[in-house]
């Protein structure tokens, strides 16, 4: 693996822990708190950096997943925690499943973070773009977490 691929997936991993230690100590029913003048929870916050990950990476390799579909009906652009059915993922399983995403990640595309594709929103043709700028879309909702952390 080349070395600056090592520091992004580092990067990928440290944010991504950043995000888990700020709700390890987060119950269920405050995972589901909406403050006054917020949209959406904790919950949503999560289930949308998930999202948004793997949306980007297919929406760059055009390729698809029943997972992607599924969580953009509740945790896409636009949805609120009123989209939440009985399905939706509750708070333990999407910390897990933040947990190993980016292991998911490294498994899956560590050969092809170069690989140039059609370009997308911004121009992106690369999956190690794609991911800069997931990093940084996470950072906008741990900051959103942190606020709703705050009402608690």
């Amino acid at each position: 693996m080349e070395r600056h691929h090592q520091v992004l997936l580092n990067q990928v991993r440290t944010f991504r822990q950043d995000v888990l230690d700020v709700v390890q100590d987060v119950t269920e029913k405050e995972a589901e708190f909406i403050p006054k003048n917020f949209r959406n929870n904790i919950r949503w916050n999560l289930g949308h950096i998930y999202l948004d990950q793997f949306m980007w990476i297919e929406t760059l390799t055009d390729k698809s997943s029943e997972t992607v579909k599924r969580f953009n009906n509740w945790f896409g652009f636009g949805t609120t925690p009123q989209d939440f059915t009985s399905e939706t993922p509750k708070l333990d399983e999407l910390v897990s499943l933040l947990k190993g995403q980016p292991d998911v990640i490294e498994d899956l595309y560590v050969n092809r973070l170069n690989r140039e594709y059609p370009s997308i929103d911004m121009g992106m043709y690369t999956i190690e773009q794609v991911l800069v700028r997931t990093i940084f879309h996470e950072g906008m909702h741990l900051q959103a977490i942190m606020d709703i952390k705050k009402f608690l």
